[in-house]
């Protein structure tokens, strides 16, 4: 045997028989390509055909790896609907290497819905771990990092993103947030605004040549990147955890306004009433589970499910 078809066997080897299909989720690098680990390399390798949410960024990394397998696109407008069919092929015994833009698949990004299906019909689920840009800059802040929340993206709106933050303000633990950077001294002032007296850092173009991260109080930090003219590359927010005193503060002056758990008849009511918003703005059904599970805190299975049920209603 080659070199290349032992690691082949070996990869196969550790999920089970060689024949039996199976899911491989791999992470791969967030800007540096030096990043990607040999067993991800070897998952590529193994599978039958590499599932992606963009053909060209995945086809541009299997051709660095001198791989050349049939690509599939499943991005978060089609992989829910493409996912029982995916199953389906995995139950007959192909083997499938699911890759996102960068990263790793099902960290704010729709991977988990395919997941979550294997899962669901018995089927094989491997992870490969790799990069995330979330720990990445929680690292590179040196913001304290014993206990932290993962956001995702907040809110588009100014109104609702200060909501959103408001009942983050008690969260024990740094805040960390994916912005773009179109977006990012939006979210920043929203940031500003509930919480001037945290420390935030601003960490872009993580892993690159041109990597950086800046951190200051709240305001200042706003200050700084409203003064430039443009930011280039996809932005993570790292807001430092409140202090004994802020919390004291906060819980004094919100009583059961900001932080009180609502009945499972208002949370259930708040979900319908963005579904329906959201649908009436024309979103899709997958962006809507994507983007308000992360909110609701809500499996995207769940919001996906509820939301074409109102579609049809």
């Amino acid at each position: 045997m080659t070199s290349r078809e032992d690691k082949e066997a070996a990869v196969q080897a550790q999920s089970g028989s060689a024949g039996a299909g199976r899911l491989y989720v791999v992470g791969t690098p967030i800007g540096n390509l030096g990043d990607l680990s040999p067993r991800a390399a070897e998952a590529f390798r193994a599978a039958d055909s590499v599932l992606c949410e963009d053909t060209r960024v995945t086809g541009k990394l299997l051709a660095h790896l001198g791989i050349s397998k049939p690509l599939v696109r499943c991005d978060e407008n089609v992989i829910a609907a493409r996912a029982g069919a995916l199953v389906d092929r995995m139950a007959t015994g192909e083997v499938f290497a699911f890759a996102s833009d960068a990263g790793m698949p099902g960290v704010s990004d729709p991977g988990q819905v395919l997941v979550d299906a294997a899962r669901d019909a018995g089927i094989a689920v491997e992870v490969v771990p790799g990069p995330v840009a979330c720990v990445t800059a929680l690292v590179a802040s040196g913001i304290p990092c014993e206990h932290f929340f993962f956001e995702g993206f907040l809110p588009r709106k100014h109104g609702e993103r200060v909501r959103r933050l408001r009942e983050l303000a008690f969260v024990p633990g740094a805040l960390l947030f994916y912005e773009s950077p179109r977006r990012a001294a939006d979210s920043l002032a929203a940031v500003a605004e509930v919480f001037p007296g945290r420390d935030v850092a601003l960490c872009r173009e993580l892993t690159k040549l041109h990597e950086e991260v800046l951190r200051a109080s709240a305001p200042a930090l706003l200050d700084e990147v409203q003064a430039r003219e443009e930011l280039r590359g996809e932005c993570v927010i790292v807001v430092a955890p409140p202090s004994a005193e802020e919390l004291a503060a906060w819980r004094a002056g919100s009583g059961a306004a900001i932080g009180a758990p609502a009945s499972a008849e208002d949370r259930d009511a708040a979900l319908r009433t963005d579904i329906r918003e959201a649908l009436a703005a024309g979103e899709s059904v997958s962006a809507i589970a994507k983007r308000l599970s992360q909110k609701h805190s809500l499996k995207k299975r769940t919001v996906y499910e509820l939301a074409l049920e109102l579609q049809e209603s």
